[in-house]
C-alpha cells in the first residue's frame, strides 16, 4: 500500500521581512526628550530599586501602590509624587507643598521643568544627573528609638535600599520647597539647584541632611 504523500510548506517570500520587522525597536524617552534606558545605576544596593524603564509620560495610575511594589515605578514619577507631598520634616507634618499639593500633572511639569535646567547647566541626560545625585545623597546609617524601661534609647541601624532611595527623594522635595515658601523662586528652579549640588556633591540642602543623620549614627553606635 503506497503511503501518502506529506506536503511540504515552502518558505513564504515575505518572511524575512517580517522577521526583519520584528527586530525594530521604537526608542521612547521620557516626556518624548530624555532616554532613560542606557543609564547605568553604579550603587549595586540601589540598582534594584531605582527603575529606568523607558515611559513618555512616566505615571504608572496606582499600579505600583504597594510598599515593595514602588520600586517599579519610574524614578521621575516617583521624585513628582515625592514633591506633591513632601512629608515630615523633624516633628512637624507639612502637609502641603502649594499649588503642587494632589496636582501630579502640575508635578510632573515642574519635574520637567527641573530636569531641563538640570541638562542647560550640566549638559548631560538630566536623568543621569537625578540617578547620580540620588547615589550621593543616600542615606547608608540611620537612628531608631526604643525605650528601655525609662530610658529612651537610641541605635544606630543600616538603613534598607528602598528607604534610602525615598529618604533622598524626600530631602530634594523637602529642600526645593523650604527654598521657595514664602518667596519669588520656582520650585522648578529650586529642584534643579537641589539635583545639580547633589550631582556634583556640593553645599545642598539633601546632602547637609545626610551628613546630619550619618553623623548622629555614628554618635550611636
Amino acid at each position: 500500500m503506497r503511503k501518502p504523500m506529506q506536503r511540504v510548506k515552502k518558505p513564504r517570500k515575505d518572511m524575512g521581512k517580517r522577521e526583519e520587522r520584528k527586530k525594530i525597536v521604537i526608542p521612547v524617552k521620557v516626556f518624548g526628550r530624555w532616554d532613560s534606558l542606557g543609564i547605568e545605576v553604579k550603587d549595586l544596593g540601589l540598582k534594584p530599586y531605582i527603575s529606568l524603564e523607558p515611559h513618555i509620560l512616566p505615571r504608572s495610575a496606582g499600579k505600583y501602590r504597594r510598599t515593595f511594589h514602588k520600586s517599579k515605578a519610574h524614578i521621575v514619577e516617583r521624585l513628582a509624587l515625592h514633591v506633591m507631598q513632601p512629608g515630615h520634616i523633624g516633628k512637624t507634618h507639612r502637609k502641603s507643598s502649594g499649588k503642587l499639593g494632589g496636582a501630579l500633572y502640575t508635578s510632573l511639569h515642574e519635574v520637567e521643568k527641573a530636569l531641563e535646567i538640570a541638562e542647560s547647566v550640566e549638559k548631560k541626560n538630566p536623568i543621569e544627573i537625578l540617578v547620580k545625585a540620588i547615589e550621593n545623597v543616600a542615606l547608608r546609617e540611620e537612628i531608631i528609638s526604643y525605650q528601655v524601661g525609662s530610658v529612651i534609647a537610641r541605635e544606630a541601624v543600616i538603613s534598607a535600599p528602598q528607604r534610602r532611595v525615598d529618604k533622598a527623594l524626600r530631602m530634594f522635595a523637602q529642600g526645593s520647597l523650604a527654598k521657595v515658601r514664602g518667596k519669588k523662586y520656582s520650585i522648578a528652579q529650586a529642584l534643579a539647584d537641589e539635583m545639580v549640588a547633589a550631582y556634583r556633591g556640593k553645599e545642598s540642602f539633601a546632602l547637609r541632611e545626610k551628613e546630619r543623620i550619618e553623623r548622629e549614627a555614628a554618635g550611636a553606635r
